[in-house]
């Protein structure tokens, strides 16, 4: 059966998606990696005590610095005190971000990689409470986005996922498509 234009469009779109997604978690982890900004060693602690307050729109007018809007503000600030939880969460957030960017760009276990994507970008999201310009930020469009790849098997077309779909580990084990895709 021949595909049409429209559904090779669809395909091509998925890919250019998944790759540019996985492009940028593989950036922002090997940037924390390699100190790339040349600021010293990534620490999520300086983020969780500092930048979890919160913003709101019409600010104007109001000390901004001192006012805590985000009710998980505390929950983060205690992380942030606790050395081993941070060095847990460095860990966690470098290594996450490497592994879910190459996962995307070769598209090898993209369905988990990118439910994975989404749950960071969320807590992201969460810890950040930026919505000063409103409740669509950065972190919801890529964790949004990262969904999308994961929910549309993004992996079966131009990744290994659509090679590793048809071993027979997989069709033995068919519960690993849950996995690829």
């Amino acid at each position: 059966m021949e595909m049409d234009a429209v559904s090779r469009a669809r395909e091509r779109g998925l890919v250019i998606l998944r790759v540019v997604i996985g492009l940028g978690f593989l950036y922002a982890g090997l940037e924390k990696l390699l100190d790339l900004s040349g600021t010293g060693a990534f620490s999520a602690a300086g983020f969780l005590a500092h930048a979890t307050a919160g913003t709101v729109p019409n600010m104007v007018g109001h000390d901004a610095a001192t006012m805590v809007h985000n009710p998980t503000h505390q929950f983060w600030v205690d992380l942030a005190g606790n050395a081993t939880a941070v060095g847990i969460i460095n860990v966690l957030v470098v290594s996450g971000e490497i592994a879910i960017g190459a996962a995307l760009v070769l598209g090898i276990a993209t369905r988990l990689a990118g439910s994975l994507g989404a749950v960071m970008m969320f807590l992201f999201w969460l810890a950040n409470w930026s919505f000063a310009n409103g409740i669509i930020n950065e972190q919801f469009v890529y964790g949004l986005l990262a969904g999308v790849v994961a929910y549309a098997s993004a992996g079966r077309v131009f990744g290994i996922d659509a090679v590793l779909e048809k071993t027979e580990l997989v069709k033995r084990a068919p519960a690993l498509r849950l996995v690829l895709g």
